[in-house]
């Protein structure tokens, strides 16, 4: 179960506050950090890697101080990661979960503008591939909470700047086989290489990241944006927020 500390981070978003979301996906990172699951060290292995919600709270505070025009913080949270993510491979036991950590170590070097981030994402390509054979099911592994968590950072930076749709599906992400594991994983690393920094450029430009996408509803009769007039909405954490540009709906 998450704290509150995401709750005030998503309203942190919607009123474009966004040192304040970073700050606040700080603490909920920090939180789920201590305990991943109830009963659940982050030094446990874990065939779900509850942690990888931990580091997507982590690295969304890195985006959120990115768009805040605070460089240096957003590097703090980026060395943060690389150093938990690495830490974590002693933990997690599976091979495709160690290359997934590797996956977020990456991110987090892009996310704080840090130097090699194109190495380190070879590197999680290689380990994707070593790891194949180790993997029963695909889909399964991919719609764990820590591949959830490694994806989730990227599609919340996409849907942005594609008026709140899903930017980056499931299959964009990964290769065309699924039976081919060790292609289909690798190609995470070499979409995100490709598209992660150029993504996170435009947010920073545009000076909007969005909410994460949660529950939708299209045309709905009892809410309208007051900012875009919208009737789309979103409904995450405890938020009723516009899905097209992420405000708080008025009811009507």
């Amino acid at each position: 179960m998450d704290s509150d500390h995401r709750t005030v981070a998503v309203g942190a978003l919607a009123d474009r506050e966004y040192e304040q979301a970073g700050d606040a996906y700080t603490r909920a990172a920090w939180d789920r950090l201590t305990e991943p699951r109830d009963g659940l060290s982050p030094f446990d292995a874990d065939e779900k890697g509850w942690v990888g919600r931990a580091l997507q709270r982590l690295a969304l505070a890195g985006v959120c101080y990115r768009v805040a025009g605070r460089g240096e913080r957003a590097a703090y949270r980026g060395r943060e990661g690389v150093a938990v993510a690495s830490d974590l491979e002693y933990a997690l036991d599976r091979p495709a979960q160690r290359a997934c950590l590797r996956e977020f170590a990456a991110d987090f070097r892009v996310i704080g503008d840090l130097d090699r981030a194109g190495e380190a994402y070879d590197d999680a390509e290689a380990a994707y591939r070593d790891a194949a054979g180790s993997v029963d099911s695909v889909e399964s592994l991919t719609t764990t909470p820590l591949f959830q968590g490694a994806a989730g950072t990227l599609r919340q930076v996409a849907r942005g700047l594609d008026d709140g749709e899903v930017a980056v599906s499931w299959a964009d992400l990964h290769g065309p086989d699924p039976d081919d594991i060790g292609a289909f994983l690798a190609h995470r690393a070499r979409f995100k290489r490709q598209r992660l920094a150029s993504l996170l450029a435009r947010t920073v430009e545009a000076d909007y990241l969005a909410t994460p996408r949660g529950t939708t509803e299209y045309d709905n009769a009892n809410f309208r944006c007051p900012d875009c007039g919208s009737t789309d909405v979103n409904w995450v954490t405890d938020h009723t927020l516009c899905m097209r540009c992420s405000t708080p709906m008025d009811p009507r």
